[in-house]
């Protein structure tokens, strides 16, 4: 009888031991199963990314010398609270000379609005121009003629997806399309400062308070890409200023993708 009682007491012990590892292997396998699903739904990218939607660059060409050009930066300013816009003042300095030296003006600017003419086989700029998509130009001052390229420029489909993400002072930028380029596309950095007013004293809008929007503060060509592979690029930036990415064939030529991050 003791015997018996033993071997019942050892079956039971037996049993109780499988039921504890069972109980210890399920309790490991949903461990697991938690961790790889944690994982999985874990944020890959920074939380300030933007994907790239249909943008239609518009580059004004301006000056606080030029007593035509504060009417063309109001429809600039109209033009920039628009979603599927991305409107840029670039700020020239060949006006400079007559009597009020424009603050923002960049000699960048003036060389950027010269290779335009260029490529458009002209010999001279002028203010207020506006140029739509690396393509068309137009007088600043002729609003219906403007709306009419943005549509234009709309109708232009890109094969590129373009994305990125800023944390901290780093940007991430990736790219890919479904058809490459030759020659390569610039990859173009762009920092703006999103408003400013400045009160003219002397030469043709002396004594006026100009309003100014998406002043370009710096431009970059940070690479070249030619589309054969997808384009990543990781890019040190400082500063609180907005940051665009352009991408557009050189010349300069037809833009073919934009973004900004605020």
């Amino acid at each position: 009888a003791v015997a018996v009682a033993f071997s019942v007491l050892a079956f039971f012990l037996s049993v109780s031991r499988m039921v504890y590892l069972k109980e210890i292997l399920a309790l490991a396998l949903l461990t697991v199963l938690f961790a790889t699903t944690s994982l999985q739904a874990a944020p890959l990218a920074p939380s300030q990314i933007k994907t790239e939607t249909p943008l239609t660059v518009v580059e004004l060409y301006t000056s606080q010398g030029c007593s035509s050009c504060p009417p063309a930066d109001t429809l600039l300013g109209e033009l920039a609270n628009q979603p599927n816009i991305l409107a840029l003042s670039f700020h020239v300095d060949y006006w400079d000379y007559i009597g009020w030296k424009d603050v923002f003006a960049r000699t960048e600017n003036t060389a950027r609005q010269k290779a335009y003419a260029t490529v458009a086989g002209r010999r001279s700029i002028y203010t207020p121009q506006m140029v739509v998509g690396g393509l068309h130009d137009v007088v600043g001052t002729h609003p219906r003629d403007v709306e009419d390229l943005i549509r234009k420029d709309r109708n232009r489909a890109s094969p590129i997806k373009l994305s990125a993400a800023r944390k901290g002072n780093q940007l991430r930028l990736e790219a890919s399309t479904s058809a490459p380029f030759s020659p390569p596309l610039d990859v173009q950095l762009v920092r703006l400062r999103p408003n400013a007013s400045v009160t003219v004293n002397r030469g043709e809008n002396a004594g006026k308070i100009l309003d100014y929007h998406n002043i370009v503060t710096d431009w970059q060509v940070i690479a070249r890409w030619d589309g054969r592979a997808p384009l990543q690029i990781t890019q040190d930036i400082s500063g609180t200023e907005p940051v665009v990415v352009i991408l557009q064939h050189p010349g300069p030529g037809a833009i073919e993708a934009a973004l900004r991050l605020r």
